[in-house]
């Protein structure tokens, strides 16, 4: 985990969503985001798995175990992920709450949508394509 926090994206995603809030940003928010907070760190739930093939593979060689049991073992990390950050927006004490909103938001999309089945990142669904459909292709009509 300390690794994949080093190289993931996630963190440095959050941090950049502060340059264009204003006045709101201090540097005691960017201390703050490079410290990894629970929120990020479990927004960054993804990026702990690495390649998600790789990893389902070398879990199933490891342990002797099938697919459904390492999707059991994604569903519990994910509650744990929900956890930690919903500890963190209860108690809002080294920043704002606008600042918390990117964190919150980007594991709404890879926590919710992409494994609260198993991993649906991975191995892409008909729900998953449906809601990629929505935002990307359908139109909206007025």
């Amino acid at each position: 985990m300390n690794l994949a926090l080093r190289t993931a994206g996630y963190p440095m995603l959050t941090t950049m969503s502060f340059l264009s809030m204003g006045d709101i940003v201090t540097k005691k928010a960017f201390d703050w985001s490079f410290r990894n907070p629970k929120i990020i760190t479990a927004s960054s739930f993804e990026e702990e798995r690495g390649h998600a093939a790789l990893v389902v593979e070398c879990y199933m060689k490891q342990y002797g175990v099938i697919e459904q049991v390492i999707n059991e073992v994604f569903d519990k990390q994910v509650s744990n992920a929900w956890k930690d950050i919903n500890e963190e927006l209860m108690r809002p004490a080294d920043v704002p709450m606008p600042l918390l909103m990117p964190a919150l938001n980007l594991a709404r999309v890879m926590l919710h949508q992409c494994y609260k089945e198993g991993d649906g990142y991975t191995y892409v669904g008909k729900e998953m394509k449906d809601n990629v459909t929505s935002v990307l292709i359908d139109l909206v009509s007025i």
